[in-house]
């Protein structure tokens, strides 16, 4: 098969309960990329519908389309909003601890027999 016969793909069309959403932003937010948070945000809003969300976050619509778009660059303000109308908040909590490096055992060396005392 040919990447050209490939049906494109549009995650839009899988987020379809507040469950999926709420693990696909939760992912999103721990690349700390914000391009992707931005993206994510954008493809929640075409799934949920970008009127809709527009007028649950007292966003106008244009506004909304123009902030989350890939040449957007929406403020934190307008990030917050749209995570509020989704039904979701921005919680801050510090990272996982890295895991703790683990000890190499030594290796095994060949153990001599003592002679035996006569």
């Amino acid at each position: 098969m040919k990447i050209s016969e490939l049906k494109e793909f549009d995650a839009a069309e899988v987020l379809t309960d507040d469950e999926s959403i709420q693990h696909y932003l939760a992912l999103a937010f721990e690349d700390d990329d914000p391009r992707m948070i931005q993206r994510a945000l954008g493809t929640v809003a075409k799934a949920r519908g970008m009127s809709a969300l527009a007028r649950e976050s007292g966003i106008k619509r244009e506004s909304l389309y123009r902030a989350l778009s890939d040449t957007g660059n929406p403020e934190f303000g307008t990030i917050v909003k749209v995570v509020r109308a989704l039904g979701l908040q921005i919680t801050v909590t510090p990272p996982a601890p890295a895991p703790a490096p683990t000890k190499r055992a030594k290796p095994a060396t060949a153990r001599q027999a003592k002679p035996a005392h006569a």
